[in-house]
């Protein structure tokens, strides 16, 4: 991926609480004409300000290309992108997007298990809709603080009354994964979304789950186990056949910009999958919080903000 992504100013036309600290923004062409279409688990990034790039998922329905919606929930001790949101977008407002990109794709499966954490839940929601619309068996345990901050809690509890479980930790505690993850599903999905904590002890559940079973997406960077692989590599720009050094204080990403090579980014922290690559030679050294197990074992894309070669290596990029 090089060059820039196509990006367009929308137009906020309604801005409305969803719960406490929750705000939920449709937008739409200024025009009025169709939006990109996107499927469940996608997300848009939202051009907020210079140097202000933040990634939100969507929540509305794909079938709808009139808007798109996303939700954004106050993080006091953010780095600003939720504040700026809640603070200063106000209905008129032009906003400037790109995207939609999908990194957390619904795939087949006979049942799902679904498994939220706060505003976790806007990835989820549109997958449960096309999964209940496909008629296939689901559940949904969905934890918050209170139940006054759960989005879309009323509406999925009243819609699907069985297959919802409200886990409002004031009232029930933290949630009950050992119950719920300590016996494997051969036939089972798991979609889990939510703060780093509910993500981590989920993973460590799921270890004996079958491969590829457990999906996840994540809103800051995964704990990475120091590698100790931090020294100087080559990457050679297939594209150029141009070869430049990556020091063992540069990323990939910031090696390139420095050389002149415009390339696409936002988080710079391996979470929104912006800077995906292809690898056509070499072996990455993974860092990102987006590809799974097995995706990381192929070996043939990654994230060039955070992932790295062995020092003395050798990748060969499709740019």
């Amino acid at each position: 991926m090089s060059g820039r992504e196509a990006e367009s100013d929308l137009v906020l036309v309604r801005r409305d609480t969803l719960a406490e600290g929750v705000v939920r923004l449709t937008l739409a062409h200024p025009e009025g004409g169709p939006l990109p279409a996107w499927t469940p688990g996608a997300h848009l990034d939202l051009l907020l300000a210079p140097g202000l790039e933040r990634q939100y998922s969507l929540c509305g329905d794909p079938a709808d290309t009139s808007v798109l919606q996303v939700a954004v929930a106050r993080e006091a001790n953010g780095r600003g992108g939720s504040r700026y949101a809640h603070d200063r977008l106000a209905e008129g407002a032009t906003v400037r997007v790109r995207g939609p990109r999908n990194h957390f794709p619904l795939v087949e499966a006979p049942a799902y298990l679904f498994v939220a954490g706060g505003i976790g839940i806007t990835p989820l929601r549109p997958m449960i809709d096309a999964v209940d619309r496909a008629g296939a068996r689901w559940r949904l345990v969905y934890g918050g603080r209170t139940r006054a901050s759960m989005a879309f809690a009323g509406e999925l509890a009243e819609h699907r009354p069985g297959q919802v479980e409200l886990c409002p930790q004031d009232e029930t505690g933290l949630l009950d994964l050992a119950a719920l993850l300590g016996t494997p599903r051969e036939d089972t999905a798991l979609y889990a979304c939510g703060p780093e904590p509910l993500l981590t002890a989920v993973e460590q559940w799921c270890a004996s789950w079958p491969p590829g079973a457990l999906h996840t997406e994540r809103f800051a960077p995964k704990p990475e186990p120091a590698t100790g692989c931090s020294g100087p590599f080559e990457v050679e720009l297939a594209r150029s056949g141009r070869v430049l050094e990556v020091p063992g204080d540069r990323s990939v990403l910031q090696t390139l910009e420095e050389a002149g090579v415009q390339v696409l980014s936002s988080c710079r922290e391996g979470t929104c999958g912006t800077c995906e690559t292809d690898v056509l030679e070499g072996v990455p050294l993974h860092r990102d919080s987006l590809l799974t197990a097995e995706e990381r074992a192929a070996g043939d894309v990654m994230f060039i903000c955070v992932s790295r070669c062995r020092p003395g290596g050798r990748l060969v990029l499709d740019l």
